[in-house]
């Protein structure tokens, strides 16, 4: 899979003050709202999470709907995905991979989410950096993506 320049901001940072931050013994935490518990904040994490309330707040994407960081078998190895949305019928819709702000995105990145996709088959990924984000549907009968240059309506509040 080959990813191309339909890069999307999503304006994570927007998010940022509806956080929950804490601190304690000089180490920042933040808190997950679909996991509910506090989490050291990684700068990975904090894509993550800046992802999960943007899903939470401007999308038709329901909190339940949500699933992070979750072992899955791939290759008959132990793989975390990141988050993935799950659609009425509770099948994968959305398959996501965060990168911390300061990794850039790369063929690398999309063939990991593939390689992951090959278990989950969710018919869209997303993939961010909280800088730039792509999101693509896969179509798996032509093994073809189509990249979007905007988040799709139907996704958005």
């Amino acid at each position: 899979m080959s990813f191309s320049d339909n890069k999307i901001d999503l304006r994570l940072l927007e998010l940022s003050d509806k956080l929950i931050i804490s601190e304690f013994d000089g180490i920042k935490y933040v808190t997950d709202p679909v996991r509910k518990k506090k989490l050291i904040l990684q700068p990975e994490e904090m894509v993550r999470q800046l992802l999960i309330l943007w899903f939470i707040e401007k999308t038709t994407i329901n909190r339940n709907s949500l699933q992070v960081e979750k072992l899955i078998d791939v290759n008959h190895l132990s793989r975390r995905f990141d988050i993935v949305v799950y659609n009425r019928e509770i099948q994968p819709y959305i398959l996501v991979e965060c990168k911390a702000s300061a990794v850039p995105v790369t063929q690398n990145t999309f063939d990991q989410i593939a390689s992951y996709n090959s278990v989950l088959r969710a018919p869209y990924l997303m993939v961010s950096n909280g800088h730039t984000t792509w999101f693509a549907h896969q179509d798996e009968a032509n093994k073809q993506y189509t990249f979007y240059s905007e988040i799709p309506e139907w996704l958005l509040k």
